[in-house]
């Protein structure tokens, strides 16, 4: 079984047990240390798949925050010829890892997407 998150406007393959890296998460679910992505858009079961339109009805991938962490560090040089102007800035990129624990579909959307 696996499913297609999207988060921090990227996407995601998932199965469970994998451990990623997901741009910096909030809310009240990040203080606990559990998550829970609804923005799920495709899970494939061992009978079926189920597609979004644009998210799976029901779909939810339940994750925990392993820990926060930043980015390798990316440099950024400006450089106008001729006019003795170069500038150098770095950036890190704040990051959560998360392990997810389970992907799940209720039975209810099972029941409606079959009809």
């Amino acid at each position: 079984m696996f499913a297609i998150l999207e988060s921090g406007s990227k996407q995601y393959k998932v199965e469970e047990g994998d451990v990623l890296d997901v741009e910096l998460l909030s809310g009240d679910d990040v203080k606990n240390e559990k998550v829970t992505f609804t923005t799920v858009l495709l899970i494939k079961d061992d009978k079926e798949v189920h597609i979004g339109d644009p998210y799976v009805k029901n779909g939810k991938v339940k994750a925990k925050i392993l820990e926060q962490i930043k980015d390798d560090k990316i440099l950024i040089f400006k450089k106008k010829p001729k006019k003795q102007y170069r500038r150098t800035r770095g950036h890190r990129q704040q990051l959560h890892r998360i392990q997810i624990e389970k992907i799940e579909i209720r039975a209810a959307a099972k029941q409606k997407e079959s009809e």
